[in-house]
């Protein structure tokens, strides 16, 4: 009987990134799979969770049995959910499912249902230092073919504390007033309500300048208040943004029902939830318009194609997390549901790079604002293990997180 030989992991870092991979080997000799199991901040836990406790309790066991393996893996630990245990869940469940379209002949959008559509509209980022800068590069990205833009007033959307100053700010933003008191402690500090002020003459530039046609996305990063964040949105309304992402954070979730009471503009959340209790409510009392999760922080393919289910029976769209955080393998997967799910909204896509290409073969392709899959069967991608070698990834101290309001109390990053 075919069944699992080994699970092997693979952390390299060909950006600023760490990237886990995880390769599940079969008894059968070149029937492999690939997953993405990606928590940059923390891959050496999910490396050690992977190696330690869910290799010794798969091997043996039959690939073809997703479902199984997906609760098994769930359980038992006893203690369950978290995005250290889910992350190492996803890329055992990701590369079960590129094992099961190998074994099939098909790509996984066939296993699926099959395309809806024949690509995934995508965005992508424009930061600026001023109104007029990020002008410019919202600018760039649709001259390239783009028709969704997430534009942030920051010179660098994860400064530190090293390299933030009044001009190139993270999240959030800072103004000349956000000077904190004497001995509060370093790190990337704003000021909400000149984000507030800045982001909306910026936006208000934006649809000027832009026009109507170019869909605007923005991310306050949850770093608002609840009844701020209320209030900012009600303030957006007449820009039309396409969305506002993650104005609540996970802990504030019940306020979207006083936003969905008081405010027409569009709301995306997700990134964060590690549990369907977090995102279930939200869904199917059509509080939100976007959900954003993170394909390997909720533990892979499995749930996400569950949660699309739920959001096309409600109206919700999808709009998976994308960032340089997921990997390649990752946002292949992501792309296998876009193209199969009626759920889809928009998919965010960051570029790949140089060290990328020459680790993965197999890349999804992006042209003009759509970003197409291989036919190629299971996920369609391929990992080069010695190129990935020389770029070894390495744990230091997260900056961007330490993020601080004007008086040096700790915010939501």
């Amino acid at each position: 009987m075919l069944h699992i030989e080994s699970i092997q992991v693979v952390a390299t870092r060909p950006t600023t990134k760490n990237l886990v991979l995880v390769k599940v080997q079969t008894s059968e000799p070149g029937l492999y799979g690939w997953g993405c199991a990606t928590f940059t901040q923390r891959y050496r836990a999910v490396v050690e969770t992977i190696t330690s406790y869910l290799e010794p309790l798969l091997v043996g066991r039959d690939p073809a049995r997703i479902g199984e393996l997906w609760r098994l893996m769930h359980t038992n630990g006893y203690w369950r959910n978290g995005p250290v245990l889910n992350n190492a869940i996803s890329g055992v469940d990701q590369a079960l499912w590129d094992i099961k379209g190998k074994q099939a002949g098909m790509p996984l959008y066939d296993l699926l249902g099959g395309k809806v559509r024949e690509a995934a509209a995508i965005y992508q980022h424009a930061a600026g230092r001023d109104a007029e800068e990020l002008c410019d590069q919202a600018q760039s990205l649709v001259e390239q073919g783009l028709r969704h833009v997430r534009v942030q007033l920051s010179g660098d959307p994860h400064a530190t504390a090293d390299t933030l100053t009044a001009a190139s700010a993270g999240y959030g933003g800072t103004g000349p007033s956000s000077s904190p008191p004497d001995g509060a402690m370093p790190g990337a500090y704003f000021d909400p309500a000149d984000y507030r002020r800045s982001t909306f003459e910026a936006l208000t530039l934006l649809r000027e300048t832009l026009g109507d046609e170019v869909e605007l996305l923005h991310d306050v990063h949850s770093r608002l208040s609840p009844g701020d964040a209320v209030d900012f949105a009600r303030q957006l309304e007449p820009l039309r943004l396409f969305f506002l992402e993650d104005a609540l954070p996970p802990e504030h979730l019940d306020w979207y029902e006083r936003m969905r009471a008081v405010t027409t503009t569009p709301q995306a959340v997700g990134e964060l939830f590690v549990h369907p209790a977090e995102w279930v409510p939200l869904v199917v009392n059509r509080r939100i318009d976007f959900l954003r999760l993170h394909l390997s922080a909720i533990g892979g393919l499995t749930p996400a194609w569950r949660a699309a289910q739920v959001c096309e029976v409600h109206g919700v769209r999808t709009a998976w997390h994308g960032p340089k955080d997921v990997s390649p393998v990752g946002h292949a997967a992501q792309l296998h549901l876009d193209v199969a799910s009626h759920a889809f909204g928009i998919q965010e896509f960051p570029s790949f790079s140089q060290p990328e290409r020459e680790i993965f073969d197999g890349l999804p392709e992006l042209r003009e604002g759509y970003l197409y899959p291989n036919d190629r069967p299971g996920l369609g991608i391929e990992v080069d293990e010695a190129a990935a070698a020389r770029y070894p990834a390495k744990a230091d101290v997260v900056e961007w997180t330490q993020s601080r309001y004007r008086d040096g109390s700790l915010s939501y990053p």
